[in-house]
């Protein structure tokens, strides 16, 4: 379980990024985080993995604190969280499985992560991620030869890679046509289902982010204005996160225009 409370992050002397998150997420349950621009859900996600401090609060997994962690503590703790990046954060030289390879870097010695010696275990894995991402037949070849829909799939077995308790996904669909996101969001929703992972997706495709997520949390302006499940999205939650808009489809706005 993943557990927030009185988490505030502010840069230098500016305003609040974060103003006080409380949240708990148990195991298996995946959260869509929505919210404008400059609402704090990349803060969020980067207090969470340690990428940045927060200015005070606590975080906590399965019952690790690691908002107060030592450096080598967090550096112990990420090999946990399982991170996919918009931009993908692939090695372009390297070969699709060598990508996926790398995240178990954080469980090698120094000597085996500088050679880059794998355990055959983690090889023999690697194949099964890869498997299950539909890229097995891609594992050679180099990472800048893939489209962006493969290039997210790899990202997806890389942090499976990691046996994470926790993933973290940040705009997982930005660069991606409709048909391809669908078919990555189904992927980590099942992949979530299958190993009871919970997970905090950063998105902005709302209709998305209700089809595949169990609870949705709105975020405005570093505070937490609606949690709740997808279903209870209306055009008065979606004013109170995103402010006032006509959040009607354009046929039925259309409609109205010719009464």
């Amino acid at each position: 379980m993943l557990k927030i409370e009185h988490l505030k992050k502010q840069y230098k002397k500016g305003p609040l990024v974060l103003n006080d998150i409380n949240l708990e997420i148990p195991e298996g349950q995946i959260v869509g985080l929505i919210g404008p621009s400059g609402a704090g859900k990349s803060t969020l996600i980067r207090c969470i993995n340690r990428l940045i401090k927060p200015s005070s609060g606590s975080i906590s997994l399965d019952g690790t604190n690691l908002s107060e962690a030592s450096p080598k503590k967090i550096r112990q703790q990420r090999r946990y969280i399982g991170m996919i990046f918009q931009e993908y954060a692939l090695v372009e030289r390297l070969s699709v499985m060598e990508n996926v390879l790398s995240g178990r870097l954080g469980y090698l010695s120094f000597w085996q992560s500088f050679t880059r010696r794998y355990p055959q275990k983690d090889i023999d894995n690697a194949f099964d991620y890869l498997q299950r991402v539909g890229l097995i037949d891609h594992a050679n070849k180099r990472a800048d030869e893939l489209s962006g829909g493969q290039r997210q799939r790899v990202g997806i077995a890389r942090a499976l890679a990691q046996d994470p308790r926790l993933l973290l996904v940040d705009e997982p669909t930005a660069s991606l046509d409709p048909k391809t996101s669908r078919q990555i969001m189904r992927l980590i929703q099942s992949i979530c289902r299958e190993k009871g992972l919970p997970a905090i997706i950063n998105i902005h495709d709302v209709p998305l982010a209700m089809q595949f997520v169990d609870r949705i949390i709105g975020l405005q302006g570093g505070d937490i204005v609606f949690d709740g499940q997808a279903s209870e999205l209306n055009e008065q939650v979606l004013t109170r996160i995103y402010g006032d808009e006509d959040w009607q489809p354009a046929d039925e706005q259309q409609d109205k225009g010719d009464d």
